[in-house]
């Protein structure tokens, strides 16, 4: 993904007004809260979805997914394929998670497989410990076998991600950085959104309140156009709240407090994520 910069062509505003293409086109979403904080997910740009484990960042990137219906590139480093499947199809169907996951675990998935078919354009990788290389090679795939790359790339979590950089903390964060910045360079050559999701430091492990830019692990600020962070509300009641948080946005409002959020309920039988204020629209089934 990294060319020569010396031979780039210098364009004036009106020529790359032409050679744009689709780089700053927003990947559609259903997260109309978060669109009133000024949100999108454009292609040719990278975020990172940041949370402690256990949060629901996984979800949320599924989620978006799924609900964007777009061609889709997805590295589940972090999930199984039997647990990406489930929460795949509750999320489809509307159908209950552990309705799901036992028709899968018991080979009687027939029902659900006209759903799927339906999603043809979204891949996944399970690989535990990608390398940049093999990144390459499945995009590089998924453009010989669709004539496209796909619109949104998911790579759960970065940290999965094998970039041989060992050792001290310091050549942690040299190699998660040096990451960001080869992940943003495959969003521009592509024109895919890449959405990165990450972890938090220690003090906001629990997710409990809001997460500010300073709680992103490794300090990976720089690079990315777009950061949201997550924490939860539980209640007594087996609810959970999500409440996210846009602490770096280049293209619009940001609060690196985390104190500013967007709030969906997350439904525990189909797994999808509801605005508080109004009923989803049922869009996954269209």
């Amino acid at each position: 993904m990294h060319g020569g910069k010396g031979g780039e062509s210098l364009f004036s505003l009106a020529q790359s007004v032409r050679i744009r293409g689709a780089a700053g086109e927003p990947i559609p979403h259903t997260f109309k809260s978060l669109r009133r904080l000024e949100v999108e997910f454009r292609r040719s740009e990278l975020s990172l979805v940041v949370a402690g484990p256990g949060t629901g960042k996984s979800l949320f990137a599924l989620f978006l997914a799924m609900t964007a219906n777009v061609p889709v590139l997805y590295f589940s480093a972090d999930s199984s394929s039997a647990t990406q499947v489930s929460r795949a199809t509750a999320m489809i169907t509307g159908e209950d998670s552990k309705t799901v996951k036992h028709a899968l675990t018991e080979g009687d998935f027939s029902e659900y497989e006209a759903a799927l078919g339906k999603r043809w354009w979204t891949r996944f990788n399970f690989s535990a410990r990608p390398t940049q290389q093999e990144l390459e090679l499945h995009l590089l795939c998924y453009l010989e076998v669709y004539g496209c790359t796909p619109h949104l790339l998911v790579v759960d979590n970065i940290t999965n991600v094998d970039t041989g950089a060992v050792g001290d903390a310091e050549s942690f964060t040299f190699g998660l950085e040096g990451l960001c910045e080869y992940l943003d360079d495959m969003a521009r050559a592509t024109a895919a959104h890449v959405l990165g999701l990450h972890h938090v430091t220690g003090e906001h492990s629990d997710g409990l309140k809001p997460i500010p830019l300073s709680g992103v692990k490794g300090k990976v600020h720089r690079v990315p156009s777009l950061i949201l962070t997550i924490h939860k509300e539980v209640d007594g009641m087996n609810s959970r709240i999500l409440n996210v948080s846009p602490v770096k946005n280049r293209e619009g409002f940001e609060d690196s407090s985390g104190g500013t959020f967007a709030s969906f309920r997350l439904n525990r039988s189909n797994l999808r994520l509801e605005e508080l204020d109004e009923e989803l629209p049922d869009l996954l089934s269209a």
